[in-house]
This record gives structure tokens, C-alpha cells and sequence, in this order.
């Protein structure tokens, strides 16, 4: 953990548009580096634990079939690609 000193010279290099904590990119200030990255780090292992493995993996699938033009179910019923959806939910 850094001292209060170390801290105000990281949040003044991250005003300056510096990128202070890895997987910070784009935060204003050190505390916002901080959410961002902490944000990142456990934003898809969060989803994937709310779904299941097999949920995740298939909504990766339709998501990656999504277009500028048409998402991804759209697409999927379209080319007769099979999306099983009932895999969205975690039954517990």
C-alpha cells in the first residue's frame, strides 16, 4: 500500500493523463485507475461464476455472431446456428 505521499504523487500523474495502476487506463484520478482496474480484473470471472461455464461459453457464441446490422440471436436464428439460451440462467 502506498503512504499518503506516494498516493498524492500517483493521483498527480494520473490527472496529468498518465496511467498510474495497470488496468487503470483512461481514470482521471488514482482512486478512479484504481475502480477501473479492480473493475477489469473481475468483471468477466464474476459473469462466468453467475452462469456457469456453459452458459458463458454460450453467450461468448452469440455474441460473437452479433453484427453492426443485427445481434447476435438475429444473426444466429438467421444462419440456423442453435443458441441454447436456458443455459443463460444458473439454476442453483
Amino acid at each position: 500500500m502506498a503512504s499518503g505521499q506516494d498516493r498524492a504523487e500517483l493521483d498527480a500523474k494520473a490527472r496529468q493523463g498518465e496511467t498510474v495502476v495497470p488496468g487503470g487506463t483512461g481514470g482521471k484520478s488514482l482512486e478512479a485507475q484504481e475502480h477501473l482496474a479492480d473493475g477489469r480484473s473481475r468483471g468477466g470471472q464474476t459473469r462466468k461464476q453467475q452462469l456457469g461455464t456453459e452458459g458463458y461459453q454460450e453467450m461468448g457464441r452469440k455474441g460473437g455472431l452479433s453484427t453492426m446490422d443485427q445481434s447476435g440471436g438475429e444473426r444466429a436464428a438467421e444462419e440456423g446456428i442453435d443458441i441454447d439460451e436456458s443455459k443463460f440462467t444458473k439454476n442453483r
